[in-house]
């Protein structure tokens, strides 16, 4: 366990206004800068959770306070609880949802963030933050290979990211119809044809529930249970309609697999579609020659999505979205009518104008950092070790008498059951599901499960910056572990 000591002066004195801590104010920032460098060697080897967290988290609680403890002394005890509470997933054998790390320089990146405090939306609040994200969005269109011609904004969270390209596709639909629909809403408009495969994401459902198009809506076009795409039924679905929206998935989180969506651009150009690609944490397939393909045709779509806090390694939260043309969001999101908020067309970039958010932090400074400190080699390096470590992963599963390989293993996640001989199919999911609960309960490794093709199935992704070979093959050795115990 890791103890945090303070000076007694910095606990003598009970602070009722912060007014007080003028002189002191960067004393619960030392104490953090303190505490950094043992946590972060502790996560080489410490579980993903303490199972003794619960009573941590109870200290939490309690009536709020008339009068304060002081910076010092409640920034000393939020480390206390928070490191020994926290779910790390920082460290290595964080294999659950699909979650990366911080970079050290992203991390860095962030505690610069917060010391700043930028407001992120109007340039004359942070020229700064504002010319930032106009660079971070530069780089990463070289990045993921996209036209250096797309206009974009960073987001939340992909959830964010979908938001704003689906919020610019209806804008573009409903001007189809003759609508402006950023002033004058959806009444009276057809139901928006959103369609795509098996694949696609509940976030993007979630963004259409927000843009009030319908959670339920969006229609899907699948082969079989796999959830790959039938083109030919999509393509019967375009031309019965009007204009439409199409999602292309790039990385599905079950199994990595996407769609063809070279194919789905071509469909979009004959029909006068829209696509619109959700590649959450897929679009960094295009980052190694052995994946690229599967990108391959995300530089013609119209919307792209992108998540920061999975491949990239930033700190949550952080999505971006791309367009192809910058003026959809400005649509969108724009023309305030606020006599103190600039209007957009300035000059001088108004981030606020192209996204869901007004009050936005300066979330492009870890992204510069990091993009900065590895650079595109250094990225790709870890993408590819991401692929071996999940290939590894997958070849260990085929040859073990008791898993069993469920996909084909495209990116870095790797889909799979325990199947341990003599166990009839009908008690599988119930088995897998009681291994599931028992590796999160256990906690040196994370990884929680899924359904896939009607099965409960394990389905560890990489994207971590810190994993190897060596932790994937040791959650299998503690998989087996577990599941020893089960009887």
């Amino acid at each position: 366990m890791i103890v945090y000591v303070a000076g007694a002066s910095c606990f003598t004195d009970v602070m009722s206004d912060p007014i007080h801590e003028h002189d002191t104010a960067a004393a619960g920032l030392d104490l953090v800068a303190n505490a950094a460098a043992p946590y972060l060697r502790s996560l080489a080897t410490r579980p993903v959770h303490d199972r003794t967290r619960d009573g941590l988290l109870a200290e939490l609680e309690g009536p709020l306070p008339a009068q304060g403890v002081g910076g010092p002394a409640a920034v000393a005890e939020l480390l206390r609880i928070g490191t020994g509470a926290a779910t790390h997933v920082s460290g290595p054998r964080f294999f659950h949802l699909v979650t990366g790390g911080s970079t050290p320089a992203a991390m860095a990146g962030d505690w610069i963030t917060s010391l700043l405090d930028q407001a992120g939306g109007i340039w004359i609040a942070s020229p700064f933050a504002a010319r930032a994200e106009t660079v971070v969005l530069g780089w990463l269109k070289e990045l993921f290979g996209l036209p250096a011609s797309y206009g974009g904004v960073l987001t939340p969270s992909a959830t964010l990211a979908h938001v704003a390209g689906l919020a610019a596709a209806r804008a573009w639909w409903a001007g189809k119809h003759g609508v402006d629909v950023s002033s004058q809403g959806l009444a009276g408009l057809p139901r928006m044809p959103v369609l795509s495969s098996g694949l696609v994401h509940v976030s993007t459902r979630k963004a259409l529930q927000i843009l009030g198009c319908g959670r339920d809506t969006l229609q899907t076009f699948a082969r079989d249970d796999s959830g790959a795409i039938d083109l030919p039924a999509l393509e019967e679905a375009l031309t019965r309609g009007g204009p439409a929206v199409i999602v292309g998935n790039l990385g599905d989180v079950n199994t990595g697999a996407s769609d063809p969506l070279d194919d789905l651009a071509d469909l979009a150009e004959r029909h006068g579609a829209w696509l619109h690609v959700d590649g959450a944490f897929g679009m960094f397939a295009a980052l190694s020659p052995r994946t690229a393909h599967l990108a391959r045709g995300a530089a013609r779509a119209d919307s792209i999505t992108a998540d920061g806090h999975k491949w990239l390694n930033v700190p949550y939260e952080s999505g971006f979205s791309f367009v192809r043309d910058q003026d959809d969001l400005s649509r969108a999101f724009g023309a305030w009518g606020a006599a103190y908020l600039p209007e957009p067309g300035d000059d001088r970039v108004n981030y606020n104008t192209y996204g869901p958010e007004s009050s936005r932090r300066a979330r492009a400074l870890p992204i510069w950092a990091t993009l900065r400190a590895y650079g595109r080699d250094g990225y790709r390096a870890m993408v590819e070790r991401h692929l071996d470590a999940a290939a590894h992963l997958g070849k260990l599963v085929e040859s073990a008498p008791d898993l069993e390989l469920l996909a084909p293993v495209q990116l870095s996640i790797v889909c799979f059951r325990y199947r341990p001989p003599g166990v009839p199919e009908e008690e599988l999911d119930a088995l897998n599901a009681r291994l599931g609960a028992r590796l999160l309960a256990d906690g040196r490794v994370y990884a929680g499960t899924s359904t896939y093709r009607g099965m409960t199935v394990f389905r560890p992704a990489m994207v971590n910056w810190r994993i190897t070979t060596a932790e994937a093959e040791q959650l299998i050795t503690v998989l087996r572990e577990l599941a020893a115990g089960l009887g």
